[in-house]
């Protein structure tokens, strides 16, 4: 319906253009073409130019379907009749695209400002240290009267050093280690059942604790971690430097049954998941992996990406089992690494004053234990649909195993002692190992491993004549250790006790001798008097030792006292 004679010729004008490009349309394989281009062109608009392409639409559907004027649609909407006009022609001829927000030309630039002045303040934003807007503001003032640019105000620098891209600024600024830390695309292998991967790392204890030779020292943690459910399969203390032999003892403890049933977590893993270290990549850790059929699997050098679930456990035991115990660390955080460094080496090197260790190795071994089988296995971990032990054993799979345990020792655990079967049977540290299956090997020589964390027990091989290959024999326990676990170190500790006891009391005999040689009291703790009798020089040589103290004397005192 035609409102007024303006409206009516814009209108034919309107279907004169619409004519127009339907017979343009008309010709053969036009009408394709177009359709296509269209769709292309619709596909590249963005989200937001696109709804506004919907919006428009749904403004004209009633003048395109239903016949109302453009005028009364103009009213009602409250908009221009020259803008409804437009965007049916644009319609008409461009499709829905033609209704989109068009684009400035150019959008994204500085306006007014000449491009050389926009590429200095952005170098000047981008430079090391990071410099204030002030200070860029002067500095680009000054360069503007030299160079005759036009005149900026702080706003407009400090705007266009805000829109600078931030993974620009952090790649300028930080460095980029750090850059590749935050927008680094990572892909993470998911695993979808238990011993499918397990990880494993260390971690130096914010923590002092009493070594065994009675001084405060900080422990390292190795633990070894399941991927799919993040139950602990293993872990290891100890003050020394982790090795392939101590990331050796953390893998037999994971692997093996546990004695605890509490703990049943265990079985041959199919990938190990490891950095670059050298305990990581030893020979050794090779050979146990060929031999057990573990597929060894390393992080790139230096991007200790994916391994986010055992740096988590760290932070736990930080967080959840370090605070509240006696010789705890705190950890200082800083904002720059080279602080961090400093603030490192600071506490690694503080004075032994600052030292507050009480708690021994074992006694900390025995906390750790506690909180892993009685809170962090039964904790439901965010991200996660059950808790880690629940997570492990669920599916009531089976999990692979070695032929026995004879064979995993053979792999892990300290060996190459030769000691030779005697009647009584194997000595070893001071200690006898008996089993009955020695009884046909007696003055053989055979190789026994052990954990030195454990001497209750050895494993005892044999070597075969003919093909010289290491055969299992038995398992000799030590009757005098019993059943608890007796550690090198606690067994070094106690002989050095013992062996100061006996040079305490060997002590005490000299000093006897030496006052008996001397003429004075002869009670343990009463010094002699070093005053000279009647004049004379009380001198050692001259005086006779009791017949009974003789030996003794010939023993500790100088050969030339003894002669005279």
């Amino acid at each position: 319906m035609v409102q007024d004679g303006r409206n009516e010729v814009t209108t034919g004008s309107v279907d004169q253009e619409a004519v127009a490009s339907v017979d343009a349309l008309a010709v053969p394989g036009e009408r394709e073409r177009a359709v296509t281009e269209r769709a292309r062109m619709l596909a590249e608009l963005s989200e937001e130019e696109r709804k506004s392409a919907y919006e428009r639409f749904a403004l004209l559907r009633p003048c395109l379907e239903d016949g109302v004027s453009q005028a009364e649609v103009a009213r009602k909407e409250q908009i221009s009749l020259k803008n409804i006009q437009r965007w049916i022609r644009q319609y008409r001829k461009e499709g829905l695209v033609g209704l989109a927000r068009r684009r400035r030309s150019d959008r994204g630039k500085r306006r007014g400002i000449p491009t050389e002045c926009v590429q200095l303040i952005e170098g000047l934003a981008l430079q090391r240290p990071r410099r204030s807007a002030v200070a860029i503001h002067r500095q680009v003032e000054a360069i503007a009267k030299s160079q005759g640019w036009p005149s900026l105000s702080y706003g407009r620098v400090y705007a266009i050093i805000a829109s600078l891209d931030p993974e620009l600024v952090v790649l300028a600024h930080e460095g980029s280690r750090v850059y590749q830390e935050k927008y680094d695309v990572l892909f993470l292998h998911e695993v979808s059942r238990p011993n499918e991967r397990w990880q494993a790392d260390h971690c130096w204890l914010n923590i002092w604790l009493v070594n065994e030779k009675g001084q405060p020292a900080r422990p390292y943690l190795t633990v070894i971690l399941d991927e799919y459910s993040r139950a602990v399969m293993g872990y290891r203390l100890s003050f020394e430097v982790p090795s392939a032999y101590q990331t050796g003892l953390a893998l037999r403890q994971a692997i093996w049954r546990k004695d605890e049933a509490r703990w049943p977590a265990c079985g041959i893993p199919d990938a190990f998941y490891t950095d670059h270290g050298s305990d990581f990549t030893s020979k050794k850790l090779e050979q146990v992996a060929a031999h057990l059929s573990i597929t060894l699997i390393f992080s790139r050098p230096g991007r200790p990406r994916g391994r986010g679930k055992i740096e988590r456990f760290f932070r736990s035991v930080r967080e959840m089992v370090l605070p509240g115990l006696p010789g705890y660390i705190p950890r200082v955080k800083r904002s720059y690494r080279s602080a961090r460094k400093r603030q490192r080496q600071k506490t690694a090197m503080v004075g032994k004053a600052d030292r507050q260790a009480s708690l021994t190795l074992a006694e900390f071994d025995v906390l750790f234990r506690k909180w892993v089988l009685n809170t962090y296995h039964h904790r439901r971990p965010r991200r996660m649909s059950g808790q880690p032990m629940e997570l492990w054993q669920q599916g009531r799979w089976l999990p692979r195993q070695p032929k026995s345990q004879a064979e995993l020792d053979l792999l892990l655990l300290r060996g190459g002692k030769v000691r030779q079967v005697h009647q009584e049977g194997i000595f070893f540290h001071g200690y006898r190992y008996m089993d009955t299956a020695l009884a046909g090997y007696v003055g053989i020589g055979v190789l026994i491993y052990y954990d030195p964390l454990d001497l209750t027990r050895v494993s005892v091989y044999v070597k075969e004549a003919v093909s010289e290959e290491e055969r299992y024999l038995c398992l000799a326990r030590c009757q005098e250790l019993g059943d608890e676990p007796v550690s090198i170190k606690d067994l070094v500790a106690a002989r050095n006790a013992q062996r100061k006891q006996l040079h305490a009391r060997l002590d005490e005999r000299k000093h006897a001798v030496k006052q008996a040689s001397a003429g004075g009291p002869t009670q343990t703790g009463v010094p002699a008097s070093d005053e000279p009798s009647q004049g004379r020089s009380a001198s050692v040589s001259r005086l006779k030792p009791p017949a009974f103290m003789t030996h003794i004397s010939a023993e500790f005192l100088p050969e030339e006292e003894v002669s005279a």
